[in-house]
């Protein structure tokens, strides 16, 4: 195993530089007051395809910059294994995700807050949600300016994204300047995390700052193996680096930040989770608490392609030296152009289910089409439109295998399990086509490529979305907030029945938002970086 080295006596100790544990980093050494080490898996930042927008395609499978998850098989999905891209990077997926900034439903946070979880409903959390915002439109009511996370609209309109706007208001929806204001039903185009035409991540707005602060302290290529206890109390943690063991003492608190795979496998590594599954693997229970590594949930998305009558969608420029060329000049020396692009353009949310009182679907439309996200884009023009299904009722798990720390854990999310996830879903899909059959978008259709016309029954389209469907990269819940004995977490984010442990991260949520989770993700930060500095006041 090599030697032993201790990094030494912290206030503070956070596992995990993702979106989560870069605020924190930030915020808790902001007064100069605490010292903090902040842990990485991964490494710096450095590659220039981090920062330049379009770079998310080249890190679906890189594993310099992505822990290349993938779940059991799906028996919902055609009993696929499907890719779950996390970001092992300064900044974790704030790294490597598709810019797309939505906070998601008001109507969301109020369901945290009606779970008995005091503190965190709408108007108690968009507080935080301003603060973190530097906004390209300004101030107001929902947003903020000043904040480290640069939110801009997209640098210049597309075509595809016009008509598909054009093609909302021909079937009756409503148009949305903002989703993440007064309401998020309608379509619209998208914001994205950019800054000058550069990827706005969590590491470049709240970490690069912080870390020229002396009571700061960033070990990357660390990979935490345990927490470390004194009885009851958490007192440090364990890592591994370079085929050495290390570890570090926190003197007020431990806060886990690994996400919603890694946090509950390092606290079940640790001896917090289900007592049997621990004792299985001969790990000492420290907490016998169920919901660890339960109730995960994330965005199964259904993708219909289509060949486009214009040679102007990102698989004309990847597909062609010369227009390849116009668009690296165009991002040289405007910050324009295709490498500027997120993952998608515009973006719709409606109501599928005639039954939901808030949409229950967000549809959007990307300019590029692929076999499946992450893929070699197609040789011909192609475009996507996609239907996300916003408020799964189906739960899954993620689970330790063993107690070897480099293992990675069972990620089993049940996706399609529960038949109003598919009645939903199907119903999406069929607004989606609905979208693609009007005047303003068949100018543009060459054909439906992806799963084709031969598709038209809703049992073929149900059966495509089982056998080819995706997901949006957004898992949460498994250290769920609540007072509940499947709880992992209270509202102050300490974890049950342990002194000097919290989890801070997209883990916590009891409910999946209804929509993109980075910006959730970075408030959730905010606002227990804010509860931990009080409580260190007061104690």
């Amino acid at each position: 195993m090599g030697t032993h080295t201790l990094s030494g006596s912290f206030d503070f100790v956070v596992i995990g530089a993702g979106a989560a544990g870069c605020v924190l980093a930030n915020r808790l050494t902001a007064s100069g007051r605490h010292s903090v080490l902040l842990l990485e898996a991964g490494g710096a930042d450095s590659s220039p395809w981090i920062h330049i927008p379009l770079g998310y395609g080249k890190h679906f499978t890189n594993p310099r910059v992505n822990w290349l998850y993938a779940s059991e098989p799906q028996a919902g999905a055609g009993n696929r294994r499907i890719g779950q891209p996390r970001g092992k990077v300064l900044g974790g997926s704030s790294s490597i995700n598709g810019l797309l900034y939505i906070r998601g439903q008001r109507e969301d946070y109020d369901r945290w807050r009606d779970l008995g979880n005091a503190g965190w409903g709408y108007a108690d959390v968009l507080p935080y949600f301003r603060k973190s915002e530097d906004q390209q439109r300004g101030a107001g009511e929902y947003h903020g300016v000043g904040g480290p996370l640069s939110v801009s609209d997209p640098p210049e309109p597309h075509p595809l994204a016009d008509a598909y706007l054009a093609a909302a208001e021909e079937c009756g929806y409503r148009r949305n300047p903002d989703f993440n204001g007064a309401t998020q039903e309608g379509f619209g185009y998208n914001q994205w995390t950019l800054r000058n035409g550069f990827r706005s991540s969590a590491a470049t707005g709240y970490l690069r700052p912080a870390r020229r602060r002396g009571n700061l302290t960033v070990i990357t290529r660390a990979h935490a193996t345990r927490i470390l206890f004194s009885d009851k109390r958490a007192s440090g943690v364990e890592y591994l680096r370079g085929g050495n063991l290390g570890s570090a003492t926190a003197r007020r608190e431990v806060i886990v930040a690994g996400g919603s795979f890694n946090s509950p496998q390092l606290l079940q590594l640790s001896g917090i989770g289900p007592a049997s599954l621990l004792q299985g693997f001969g790990i000492r229970v420290v907490a016998d608490l169920r919901g660890v590594g339960m109730n995960l949930q994330d965005h199964y998305t259904g993708r219909l392609v289509y060949e486009c009558t214009e040679a102007f969608t990102l698989n004309d420029v990847v597909g062609s030296f010369a227009k390849g060329l116009a668009a690296a000049l165009q991002f040289a020396f405007f910050r324009k152009g295709p490498l500027t692009m997120g993952a998608s353009y515009a973006t719709g949310f409606i109501r599928a289910d005639p039954a939901s009182t808030t949409p229950d679907i967000q549809t959007s439309i990307s300019p590029f089409s692929a076999d499946k996200a992450g893929d070699k884009l197609h040789s011909f023009s192609g475009f996507s439109l996609a239907a996300r299904l916003l408020r799964p009722e189906s739960r899954g798990s993620v689970l330790i295998r063993s107690a070897d720390p480099l293992q990675a854990p069972a990620i089993q999310p049940n996706y399609l399990s529960v038949e109003k996830d598919c009645a939903v879903l199907l119903a999406g899909m069929k607004a989606t086509r609905r979208l693609a059959d009007t005047s303003a978008m068949r100018r543009y259709i060459v054909r439906e490529h992806d799963p084709g016309t031969v598709c038209a029954s809703d049992a073929d389209l149900l059966d495509f979305l089982r056998l080819r469907g995706g997901i949006a990269y957004h898992p949460v819940g498994t250290c769920k907030m609540g007072s509940d004995a499947s709880a992992v977490v209270d509202d102050r984010l300490r974890v049950r029945g342990i002194e000097g442990l919290r989890v801070v991260d997209a883990s916590i949520m009891p409910t999946l938002v209804s929509g993109n989770t980075h910006a959730p993700a970075i408030m959730i930060a905010e606002k227990g970086a804010e509860m931990i500095l009080e409580d260190a006041a007061a104690g």
